[in-house]
C-alpha cells in the first residue's frame, strides 16, 4: 500500500478511537438512515437535507451547519449525503417524507467546479468524498436532486441553498456547457432559494412553515429568492424598493444587457440597504430579496458554538479519508465575508462584503476543543478566514458604509473609512500561542498585504500593521508564506481589482528584512493566474520577466476558470466590462490559454522553444532577450 494511504488508514483509526475516547456514539451525529432515526426515537424527521458532500459534522461543512442550526431550533433533522441518483432512487425514498420540508445543497463547491478543470477535463478525485472517489455526485447536482425529489414528493415543500444555488440565482454563464442558463429556480422548481450564508433565512422559513404558513406565501424573508407570475401580487416589505434587470431572454439576445445586469447585481449585493431585484424568465419572474444585515458577534458565535463532533460520520469508517476534512480538521475559522472584491472570486458574492467576526472567547473555546482531539500534535493548520487579515475590520463611521456601493473597500485604494488596524488579530494570535498544547498556529489563508503596507496615518495603526506582519512571519508560517499578487501587469491587476505589483515588491523587501532580523530562512510563495480577462501574451511575458528578476520559479499557478456570478466570468462570456461597457480581450481557445500558461514555466527546457516562437511571432525579440539571455 502507498505510504500516503497508510497514513490515511491511521487517521481513520484515530477517528474511531476519538469517538470512543470522547464518549461519542452514533446518535451524536445527525441521523443518515432509518436505523439511526429509530435509535433517536424518531418515526419521521422534520427536515431532510440532501447534500452532494459526505457528511462531516464540522463548522466548515455547510450541511452540518444548517443541520445543527435547525436542530438548535428544536427540529428533528436528518441528512442524506451523496444520494445515488442512478439506481432505483432508494436513497431519495429511505427516510420517507419530512414533516416540514426537504432542503437541498450541491455541497461546499459548485458541482461543475468540483468535477472539471479549467480545460474542462474531468477531475480524478473529489475532495469531499471518502477516499477522494470522484463519482458520488451528478453534474448540476442541485438540479438533479431537486427534479428527483419533486417527482417523488410533489406535495412536500422543497428549498435549495449552498454555493451552487447561491451563485446561479439569476441568469448566469455556465462555462462547461458554454451557454447562458436561467436562474436555477427555473430548472429545479424549488419553492425557495437561500443565497449566501443561509442560517438566518432557513430558521425564519422553518418557523413560518411550523406555524402553517403556506410556502407560496413566504415571500418576505431577506436573502431568499422565489419565482412569481409576471403579474402576480405577493407580500413584500414596504422598505424594499424594486429594481428590474434585463430579462433572461434579453440576455440571450444581447451580451451587453447580460453584462450590464452584473453591475446592478453586484452593487445591490454589496449595499447595506439594498433593492429587491426582479428578472423575467419566460412567463415568470425571479425575485431576489435583499440580504440580511451582517451577523453580529453574538449571532456568529452561536453558529460556531453548536455541538459539532468535528468528525466524519461513523458510516465512513474504513472507507478512506475525506481529503477536504484532512485539510481542515485542525483549522479554525475566525470570521466570514471579504471586502476585497476580486473580479475572479465568488467569496463576497456568497458570504458578503461585510465582515462578521467571532469573539476571541468563541475562537479560544474552539482551540481548546481542537487540542483535545487525540490526533492533534500541537499544530493548528489554519487560524484564518476567506482573507486571513480582515478579522474585526469594519467602517469607522457606519453611516458612510450605509451609503456605499463600492464592490471593494480596498481597491483602487484602501478606503479611508475602513479601520485596517491589525492589532485585534495580533492579540488573538498571541492568545492562541499561549495555549500549552499549541506548538504553532499556522495562517494558511491568503493575506491581503495591501492593507498591511498602505499608510493611513491613523494613530498606531501603521505600527500595529507592521507588528502583525512580523508576528505572522516569525510565528505563524512553516517556512513559506503564500500570497496572491495574481499578476504583474498594472492593466490586468486593475481588471482584477488587485493592487499594483509594486506592493508585492515592497512586501518581498519587508519579508526578507524580517527574516534577516529574526535569523530565519523562509520563502515567499506568490500565486498567479493566466488567461484572466485583459491578460495578453505580452502581459504573461512581462510576468515571466518580472518574476525572473525577483528570482522566483513559480509553482502556485492556475488558469482562469469562469465560474458563475463573477465579474471576470461576465467579461469572459460577453466581451464587455459591466461597469464601463469597454470591450475586453480574453484568451478563450485551448491553444491561447496554453500559450499564456507556458510563461509561468519559462525556466523549463520543454517550454523554451514554444515561448521563443510565440514572442517572435509578435515581434518581441526584446522580450526573448530579457527572458533567456545568459547572465554575464
Amino acid at each position: 500500500m502507498h505510504p500516503k494511504w497508510l497514513k490515511f488508514v491511521t487517521i481513520i483509526e484515530l477517528y474511531s478511537n476519538h469517538m470512543h475516547n470522547q464518549g461519542y456514539k452514533n446518535t451524536d451525529w445527525l441521523p443518515t438512515s432509518r436505523k439511526e432515526m429509530k435509535q433517536l426515537g424518531w418515526e419521521t424527521a422534520d427536515v431532510i437535507l440532501f447534500s452532494g458532500d459526505a457528511y462531516v459534522d464540522h463548522p466548515s461543512f455547510g450541511s452540518a451547519v444548517i443541520g445543527r442550526v435547525l436542530e438548535a431550533e428544536g427540529l428533528k433533522v436528518a441528512i442524506v449525503p451523496q444520494p445515488n441518483w442512478q439506481d432505483d432512487l432508494r436513497d431519495f425514498k429511505k427516510l420517507g417524507k419530512p414533516n416540514l420540508f426537504f432542503a437541498i445543497t450541491a455541497g461546499c463547491m459548485d458541482s461543475m467546479v468540483n468535477h472539471y478543470t479549467a480545460n474542462k477535463r474531468r477531475r480524478a478525485n473529489d475532495a469531499y468524498t471518502p477516499a477522494g472517489n470522484p463519482n458520488q455526485r451528478p453534474n448540476y447536482a442541485t438540479i438533479t436532486y431537486s427534479k428527483i425529489i419533486r417527482k417523488l414528493h410533489p406535495d412536500v415543500p422543497m428549498v435549495i441553498g449552498g454555493i451552487e444555488a447561491s451563485l446561479r440565482r439569476l441568469t448566469h454563464y455556465d462555462y462547461w456547457s458554454d451557454k447562458l442558463m436561467p436562474g436555477i429556480l427555473s430548472d429545479t422548481q424549488a419553492d425557495l432559494l437561500f443565497y449566501g450564508m443561509g442560517e438566518k433565512s432557513i430558521i425564519e422559513f422553518a418557523r413560518l412553515v411550523q406555524k402553517g404558513v403556506p410556502v407560496h406565501k413566504i415571500t418576505t424573508i431577506p436573502q431568499t429568492v422565489f419565482l412569481a407570475g409576471i403579474d402576480e401580487k405577493y407580500a413584500t416589505r414596504k422598505e424594499w424598493d424594486e429594481l428590474e434587470i434585463s430579462s433572461h431572454e434579453d440576455c440571450l439576445n444581447d451580451k451587453k444587457k447580460f453584462s450590464r445586469n452584473f453591475m446592478f447585481i453586484e452593487e445591490e449585493s454589496n449595499k447595506v440597504k439594498a433593492k429587491k431585484l426582479a428578472q423575467k424568465v419566460g412567463n415568470k419572474k425571479i425575485i431576489v430579496n435583499p440580504p440580511w444585515p451582517p451577523f453580529s458577534e453574538k449571532e456568529i458565535d452561536k453558529v460556531f458554538d453548536l455541538p459539532y463532533t468535528r468528525l466524519p460520520h461513523p458510516r465512513y469508517r474504513n472507507k478512506g479519508v475525506i481529503p477536504a476534512y484532512e485539510m481542515i480538521r485542525h483549522s479554525i475559522n475566525i470570521h466570514r465575508g471579504c471586502f476585497g472584491g476580486c473580479t475572479f472570486c465568488t467569496i463576497s458574492a456568497h458570504q458578503g462584503k461585510f465582515i462578521a467576526s467571532r469573539s476571541e472567547k468563541s475562537v479560544l473555546k474552539e482551540v481548546e476543543k481542537v487540542t483535545q482531539m487525540p490526533d492533534f500534535k500541537g499544530y493548528i493548520s489554519d487560524l484564518g478566514g476567506p482573507s486571513a487579515n480582515m478579522y474585526k475590520m469594519k467602517g469607522i463611521h457606519q453611516e458612510l458604509c450605509d451609503k456605499c456601493k463600492r464592490p471593494s473597500c480596498i481597491f483602487p485604494t484602501v478606503c479611508k473609512n475602513l479601520d485596517t488596524d491589525h492589532k485585534p488579530m495580533t492579540n488573538l494570535y498571541k492568545e492562541v500561542r499561549k495555549h500549552p498544547k499549541v506548538k504553532k498556529a499556522f495562517i494558511g489563508s491568503g493575506i491581503r498585504y495591501d492593507m498591511i503596507l498602505s499608510k493611513n496615518n491613523r494613530g498606531d495603526t501603521d505600527k500595529n500593521n507592521k507588528e502583525y506582519l512580523r508576528e505572522v512571519v516569525k510565528n505563524h508560517i512553516s517556512g513559506r508564506l503564500k500570497v496572491a499578487p495574481e499578476h504583474t501587469s498594472d492593466s490586468v491587476l486593475k481588471m482584477m481589482r488587485k493592487p499594483s505589483f509594486d506592493q508585492f515588491k515592497e512586501l518581498n523587501r519587508e519579508f526578507n528584512k524580517i527574516n534577516k532580523e529574526e535569523k530565519l530562512k523562509q520563502q515567499l510563495v506568490p500565486y498567479f493566474i493566466s488567461s484572466h480577462p485583459g491578460s495578453e501574451t505580452k502581459d504573461m511575458a512581462e510576468l515571466a520577466i518580472e518574476t525572473k528578476k525577483l528570482d522566483f520559479k513559480l509553482e502556485q499557478v492556475q488558469d482562469f476558470t469562469p465560474t458563475p456570478m463573477t465579474l471576470a466570468t461576465v467579461v469572459f462570456y460577453s466581451g464587455y466590462h459591466p461597469y464601463t461597457m469597454e470591450k475586453i480581450f480574453t484568451a478563450k481557445s485551448k491553444k491561447d490559454k496554453l500559450n499564456q500558461r507556458q510563461f509561468f514555466f519559462w525556466y523549463k527546457n520543454e517550454y523554451r522553444k514554444s515561448i521563443i516562437n510565440e514572442l517572435r511571432s509578435k515581434n518581441r525579440e526584446d522580450m526573448v532577450e530579457k527572458l533567456f539571455r545568459k547572465k554575464k
